[in-house]
């Protein structure tokens, strides 16, 4: 059976330091995509929406993944990547510490063996599994962020803004614009890790001077 390291092969997007901001090139990647949002006051895990959208993209990361792993005719096994999340609000300033109307896109990456046949094969399969109106907002999308400022933060999530700080004054530093939305991918399980030792990339596409 054939196998996709996908982790090995984008080891430097998924496993960077804690301790240095760094600037990395992202390359055009393939993603499983949901959109949605949060109502100002209301937390991440209170969003049944976002809970939905998770389940979704889950439902169709692994309905893909075994059909590819348990076809006849060459098999190929690949791991379910991270869960992904851009953020962004309506005036287009995202602080992680203001309960505004938060707008996302949640996503997982999907290898080039997705066509966009085999996704809507694989979201009519998942969608008999464990129906939900939330399939029908699936998308797949190939996402071009470029250059790149991240950095793994290391913690709960409330601490999150001390490490965008640092990453705030890295791009002062080298004359870095910021632009798009905030990254995160979640290396972590919060329902299973302690908080202090949550794993999640931070990642903020720039524009040089």
């Amino acid at each position: 059976m054939e196998k996709l390291d996908l982790r090995k092969q984008y080891k430097r997007l998924y496993s960077p330091s804690a301790k240095k901001v760094e600037l990395v090139d992202v390359p055009p990647l393939q993603f499983a995509m949901i959109d949605g949002v949060i109502p100002a006051g209301q937390g991440v895990g209170e969003s049944a929406e976002f809970s939905e959208a998770l389940n979704a993209l889950y439902g169709i990361s692994y309905t893909l993944k075994f059909m590819f792993k348990k076809r006849d005719d060459n098999p190929i096994d690949y791991p379910v990547m991270a869960l992904e999340g851009l953020w962004g609000t309506e005036s287009g300033m995202f602080d992680p510490t203001r309960r505004e109307t938060w707008l996302f896109t949640a996503m997982i990456m999907q290898p080039d063996i997705i066509t966009p046949e085999i996704f809507a094969e694989g979201i009519a399969k998942a969608r008999l599994r464990k129906p939900s109106p939330a399939f029908d907002r699936l998308r797949l999308e190939t996402f071009h962020e470029g250059p790149s400022i991240q950095v793994m933060h290391v913690g709960p999530y409330a601490t999150e803004p001390e490490t965008i700080a640092r990453m705030d004054a890295f791009a002062a530093e080298h004359g870095y614009t910021l632009h798009g939305r905030h990254h995160e991918i979640y290396m972590g399980d919060p329902r299973r890790a302690a908080p202090e030792k949550l794993k999640t990339v931070l990642r903020h596409p720039v524009l040089a001077a």
